[in-house]
Formats: C-alpha cells, structure tokens, sequence
C-alpha cells in the first residue's frame, strides 16, 4: 500500500513539474509574439509569391535557430524551395452582344494557355448561376469541368465574385502547361443574358516562380527513423480591394494561430529533449491556392515512416464544445484523438469529432495528402466554420483572437501527444485512398 501511494505520488509530482515547465516555456507572451508579428500588416496578408510571405519564412526562420530546431537531413537550411509556374493574365476582354464588359467584372479561373480565344460557335457556352443557391457549390462544380464556357453571374453574389476576384494567382506544374484541350472559366458579374453572341481573349504571362516551406526537426533517440509531424500553413490571401480602409488580408486565426501553436510546440519539445521518435515542424506555403507545400513535402518522405501527424489549423476561438475544447478531422479513422484524450485525462480539455462533415475538412488542409497515403494524418481546430463571420474576411485580426482559447489547446496538444512523441503509442494507420 505504501509503495503503491508512492508510486501515485511521484506520478502526481512529475504532472505538477510538467505542468509548470509547460507554462515557463509556453508563455501568453511568447504566443501573443508569433502571433502578433505573423498576422501584422508587415507581412502584406503572406500571400503566396509576394515579399510578404518571404518576410513571414524569415521570421519562422528565425524562431526555428533560436530554438535550436536542426534543418530537414540533406538541406543547408529552413527553406524547403520548390517551383510552381503562374499565370499572371495580361488581359481578358469579353464582348457579350457587342458590348465590352468592363475588366472589374471578369474572372477567369481555369486556363493553363498563354492565349485562348472563344465564342459561342466553339466552346460550351454560356450559363447563369442561380442565385437561390449556394455560390461557392456551383463555382467548384464548373472550376473542375473542364470547359470553355462564359458564366454569368447575378449581382447577388457581389461579395463571393469579389472574394474570388482576389484570391492569389493559380500555379501549376510544368506538365500543365499549355494543354493540348484548352479550358477557360469565364465569370462575367451583372449579365442576365446573351441575346446574340459572345467573345473571349485571354492572355496570360506564365512565369516559373519560388515556394518554400519552413522545416526543422528534433532528431530522435531510440526511434529516429519514425517521424512525427507538427504543422500549419503561413501562407494567407494578402492584399485585396480596400474596404472600409483596410486591404490587408491578415489572415490571424487562419493560420498565424496554427503557425504560432506549431513553433511553441517546438520550443517545448526542444526544451524537455526527451523524443525517443525524430520530430518535424513544418509551416507550410500554399494551402489556399490548392496545398502545394503540404503535397511537395510529402512527396519528399517515405509515408510509412510517419507515425502521426498534427496538423494545426485555426485555433483563435473557442469551439462549438465550450472552453478547453478542439476536434479532430477525421476522429473515426484512426485511433489517434482515442491516445490523445488518453493523455489528456484528468485535465479540463476534451477532444471532439469533428462536428462539421459536410464541410468535409479532413480532405481540405495539409493533412490530407499523407492521410491520402495512410498516415494517421488528422487536423486540430477550434474554428466554427460555418458561423465564423472573420474566415477569409478583413476582419481576420488579431484583434478577434482568444489568447487564452490558443494557449490552452498548445498545451492540451502537447500533454497529449506525449505517448506518441515518447514511442509509447502508435497510431493505427488510415486506410489508403482507393483501398477502401
């Protein structure tokens, strides 16, 4: 009996000396830092291609060297550099019954070609969205179409054309250049209608261009060959039309919040230097021009190497469960959010399934790609998607953020993925796409 309360009592103990290192190394100060520089207006919103983010990359750079985090094995430094080619349109005229339609009115989203030309005689048409449905639902079903095709639409989605209008330039692979079956997209706001005819020449400028993830790791000990991954995505959607004076898209909660939580995971498990399993920090380019950063690390390692991995996005507020809450995507997939409660018990956070399916989230961050392979690769969030009136807005600032909500879930994720850090507890794998 006496051992058995001696036993309880150092296991009390160290939980009471690590709760009180965790709060010495994850400070409000510290947090408040990442979180203030990533999301200030310095860095221009981090939009993909632009000075802004290379500021935010030196930043996280410089955070990784001061923690002491080693660059990934084979590099001589944080930057993880790939290259994408973009199209920078040099112009887009439509004329719709002889009219010309004024530039600020055309989008076009979906051509790979320096030029291209089309009227109602050789493409697909012409079609108006519906305005009694949702805006974002028809735009992706006619984005993956592969059409020629003009869409007019009605001055209802005002917001959502504008939205789109600023969204960072397309990029893609060599390979997708200059297709053999040309495709054009061709958004046309305040047009009810084509009496007659239609024309549209495009030009784009296509120009190979730099991305770069930021990654570090904290070698292993008995285990270094299996890897863990901590993450969140820097990049955001920069400089857009001014509104009520502001223009920068400052992007705080999606993802400084995810990028803040991921460097001070570093620095906590940098300080205790106790990972038997080799540790990656990654903040990734790109995840709002279609994951390019996330798809390019993961192409650079082997996936049954990776045991688990936390991907950390939009953290600034509480979740739809209360205090102390975040979810999981994925939770039924593998067992990991099970190991993470596990770890957390006795503690005032809980983890949750992810409570919105339909938005389906698992396969819409930088998880997706090695959870795709099998990795138990899941997303934690706080974020109330579907009422979160700052998501992709101006308002995104830091201004809107609980400290207090982001402090909490850092702490609650590395209590709780301690048993997977330490080799203890191993994931079970996802099923591979088109293995199901």
């Amino acid at each position: 009996m006496k051992k058995t309360l001696y036993t309880l009592f150092l296991a009390f103990a160290a939980s009471v000396a690590s709760a009180q290192d965790i709060n010495k190394i994850i400070t409000k100060d510290y947090v408040d830092h990442l979180i203030k520089t990533l999301s200030s207006d310095e860095m221009q919103g981090r939009r993909t291609f632009t000075p802004g983010i290379d500021k935010a990359a030196s930043f996280i750079e410089g955070e990784f060297k001061q923690i002491g985090l080693k660059p990934l094995a084979g590099a001589s430094g944080y930057r993880q550099t790939f290259y994408k080619y973009q199209f920078k349109p040099v112009s887009a005229k439509v004329t719709i019954d002889g009219q010309a339609v004024p530039s600020e009115n055309i989008v076009v989203v979906g051509h790979n070609n320096e030029q291209l030309s089309f009227d109602q005689t050789n493409s697909d048409g012409f079609i108006k969205l519906d305005p009694s449905k949702d805006f974002i639902t028809q735009y992706r079903g006619l984005a993956r179409s592969g059409k020629k095709q003009l869409v007019l639409v009605d001055v209802n989605f005002v917001d959502a054309f504008n939205r789109l209008k600023g969204q960072a330039g397309r990029a893609v692979d060599e390979k997708d250049l200059n297709p053999a079956k040309p495709s054009a997209i061709v958004f046309v706001l305040d047009k009810d209608t084509v009496a007659k005819d239609f024309k549209v020449e495009l030009k784009n400028e296509i120009v190979k261009m730099p991305l770069f993830n930021v990654a570090g790791i904290i070698p292993g000990k008995s285990k270094a060959k299996e890897l863990v991954i901590f993450s969140g995505h820097y990049d955001h959607m920069g400089i857009v039309k001014a509104k009520d004076g502001d223009s920068i898209m400052n992007g705080a909660d999606d993802d400084a919040s995810g990028t803040s939580a991921m460097i001070a995971l570093a620095k906590y498990y940098k300080k205790l230097n106790n990972n038997e399993r080799t540790l990656i920090f990654v903040a990734f380019t790109a995840e709002e021009i279609g994951g390019f950063g996330a798809r390019y690390f993961s192409q650079q390692l082997n996936p049954d190497d990776v045991v688990a991995m936390f991907n950390i996005e939009m953290i600034g507020k509480d979740s739809k469960f209360g205090k102390n809450t975040a979810f999981i995507t994925g939770y039924d997939k593998s067992d990991f959010g099970q190991i993470l409660q596990k770890n957390l018990a006795g503690t005032e956070f809980t983890f949750h399934p992810d409570p919105y399916i339909k938005e389906n989230l698992f396969y819409r961050s930088d998880n997706a790609t090695l959870a795709a392979l099998g990795v138990p690769a899941h997303t934690i969030s706080t974020d109330k998607i579907d009422v979160d009136p700052y998501y992709h807005q101006l308002t995104d600032e830091y201004k809107t953020l609980d400290v207090e909500n982001i402090l909490s879930t850092i702490k609650a994720i590395a209590k709780s993925a301690v048993s997977i850090v330490k080799g203890i507890d191993t994931p079970t794998r996802i099923p591979k796409l088109g293995q199901r």
